[in-house]
C-alpha cells in the first residue's frame, strides 16, 4: 500500500480557548513609580521587570555609548556592596538581576524564589539609588562591549540591520542603535554617574512583579523597598518616526559575500489602532510564520532561503513591518522579485477562508502561549506598560483577531503591504548582484558600515 493511500487527513482545528487574565493589582507610588503585581501560582518563583523610559530627542552617538555601558555596569557595585556581594546576595534567594537597554527603555530583569522578593527589591533599590560604577568594573565591561561590537560589525545580519535603520529612520534617534567601539572605550565612571543621575529616576517608570504571591502584598513590598528612590531628571520624548521614503533600492556593498541579506520595511500601525488586528493577520499570511505564503514560495518551493520572516516592530515612536531573508548571491534578484510578487498578491487578492482561519488560530494561540509562563507574562505586561497598556488589552485584541474578516484583511493588506510602499535594502556583493537588481528598478549603491 502506498504512502499516499495510508496518509490520514489532518483533524479539524479545535475551538479557540477563551483568554483568561490573571488577578492583578496596581499602585503608583509617591515618587511616580507605577507597580503592577500579577498573581501566577504555577511555581514558587517570582519574575521582576523594571522599565525606565530612556528615549532621546536627537541622534547622540556619545550618549548612545554611555547608555550601553551603563546597562552593562549597573550591577557592578554600590557604596555598600561589590559586584560579588550583589551576586552572592541574589544567589542566596535563587535569584538573578540584569539590565539591558534599547532606544526606548532601560530594562532591569530579575527572578528568584517568592520568599526572596524582599531581598531582590532591596538590591534593586540599592543599585537604583547608589550605583557606584567602580572604575575597574567599568574598564572591564566597556572593553568587553567594544569587542562584541567590533565582532558584530563583521556579521552580515548586523550590517544589514544597521543599513536598514539608517535608511528608514534617517535623521531620527532610531537611525543608529549600536555605538562606535571607540566611543564605548572612552566612557568613564564620572560620565556614567552623571547619566544615571539624569535619566535613572522613577517618574514614568513601571515595575512588574509576577509570581505565586498575593498582589497587594507584592505592592506593599515594592513600596517598602522603592519609595526612597527619587530623582529630578527629565524624560526625553522621542519624536515620531518619519514616514517611509520609498526611493531606489539601497544596495550595500559587501565584496566577496556568498549571500545577500534582503531587508524590506513597510508602514504599520500601533497596537491600539483599529487596523492592527487585521494587519497582524495579513502579516502572518504573508510571512509571519512557517505556514505563510512567502515561506512556501522562496523556501519550500524554490529553495532560495532557509528562514524568511516578517514581523510588526513596535517602538514607542512608531511601528513598522519588517521583512528579512538571507539568500544565495546568485538568486538575489529572483528572491526579491518573488517577495514583491507575494506582497502584491496579498494586496490584491483576499486570503482563502482556511488560510485566514489558520493564521487566526496561530495568532490567538500565540497570545495564550505568551501568557503561559511567569516569565512570558512579566515580559508582556512590561512591554505593554511601556505603551500605556495593561493586560486587559489582550482580551480586546483577541476579540478583534476573532472578528476580523477576509475583507478586513484584504483591505489592510492593500493599504500597508503593497510593494510600492516598501523600502528595500540589500547587503551583498555589488559586483555580482547589481545587474540583476537593476533590472527590477533603480538602485543606489553604498558601502557597508565600517568599510
Amino acid at each position: 500500500m502506498s504512502a499516499a493511500t495510508t496518509m490520514r487527513a489532518l483533524p479539524e482545528l479545535g475551538p479557540n480557548r477563551e483568554l483568561a487574565l490573571p488577578d492583578s493589582e496596581e499602585r503608583t507610588l509617591d515618587n511616580g513609580l507605577t507597580v503592577i503585581a500579577i498573581q501566577r501560582a504555577s511555581v514558587p518563583l517570582v519574575e521582576v521587570r523594571l522599565r525606565v523610559p530612556f528615549g532621546t530627542t536627537e541622534l547622540d552617538l556619545p550618549g548612545l555609548a554611555s547608555s550601553a555601558v551603563l546597562s552593562q555596569t549597573l550591577f557592578s557595585g554600590t557604596a555598600e556592596m561589590s559586584t560579588v556581594d550583589i551576586a552572592a546576595a541574589l544567589q542566596s534567594v535563587g535569584g538573578a538581576l540584569s539590565a539591558s537597554i534599547d532606544p526606548d527603555r532601560l530594562l532591569v530583569t530579575g527572578n528568584g524564589l517568592v520568599d526572596g522578593l524582599d531581598r531582590i527589591l532591596a538590591i534593586c533599590a540599592d543599585v537604583l539609588t547608589g550605583a557606584a560604577y567602580p572604575a575597574d568594573e567599568v574598564l572591564t565591561e566597556r572593553s568587553r562591549l567594544a569587542d562584541r561590537i567590533q565582532v558584530a560589525r563583521s556579521q552580515p545580519a548586523h550590517l544589514a540591520r544597521a543599513a536598514q535603520l539608517r535608511r528608514i529612520y534617517a535623521g531620527h534617534p532610531y537611525a543608529v542603535q549600536t555605538p562606535e567601539p571607540d566611543d564605548v572605550r572612552a566612557i568613564d565612571t564620572d560620565r556614567l554617574l552623571s547619566l544615571h543621575a539624569a535619566r535613572v529616576h522613577p517618574a514614568g517608570a513601571t515595575l512588574v512583579i509576577v509570581g505565586d504571591l498575593a498582589p497587594q502584598a507584592a505592592l506593599d513590598a515594592a513600596e517598602r523597598a522603592l519609595s526612597g528612590w527619587a530623582g529630578n531628571g527629565v524624560d526625553a520624548a522621542t519624536p515620531p518616526i518619519p514616514d517611509l521614503r520609498t526611493g531606489p533600492l539601497l544596495l550595500v556593498d559587501r565584496p566577496g559575500s556568498v549571500q545577500s541579506s534582503v531587508r524590506l520595511a513597510l508602514p504599520a500601525v500601533g497596537r491600539t489602532h483599529p487596523d492592527h488586528a487585521a494587519l497582524q493577520l495579513a502579516n502572518l499570511i504573508f510571512g509571519g510564520y512557517f505556514s505563510s505564503r512567502w515561506v512556501e514560495n522562496i523556501r519550500e518551493d524554490k529553495g532560495y532561503t532557509y528562514s524568511p520572516h516578517s514581523l510588526i516592530d513596535h517602538s514607542v515612536a512608531g511601528s513598522s513591518l519588517l521583512l528579512s531573508a538571507d539568500v544565495a548571491t546568485e538568486v538575489t534578484g529572483p528572491a526579491l522579485l518573488e517577495t514583491w510578487y507575494e506582497l502584491g498578491r496579498l494586496a490584491n487578492l483576499p486570503p482563502a477562508v482556511d488560510e485566514l482561519e489558520q493564521a487566526r488560530q496561530y495568532a490567538l494561540g500565540s497570545l495564550l502561549l505568551g501568557m503561559s509562563t511567569q516569565s512570558g507574562l512579566a515580559g508582556l505586561a512590561s512591554a505593554y506598560a511601556g505603551f500605556g497598556l495593561r493586560l486587559d488589552f489582550l482580551a480586546t485584541h483577541a476579540q478583534r483577531l476573532a472578528a476580523a474578516t477576509r475583507e478586513d484583511v484584504a483591505e489592510v493588506a492593500a493599504r500597508y503591504l503593497a510593494p510600492a510602499k516598501a523600502v528595500t535594502v540589500v547587503l551583498g556583493d555589488a559586483e555580482k548582484v547589481a545587474g540583476p537588481l537593476s533590472s527590477l528598478g533603480p538602485v543606489e549603491r553604498t558601502a557597508a558600515e565600517g568599510a
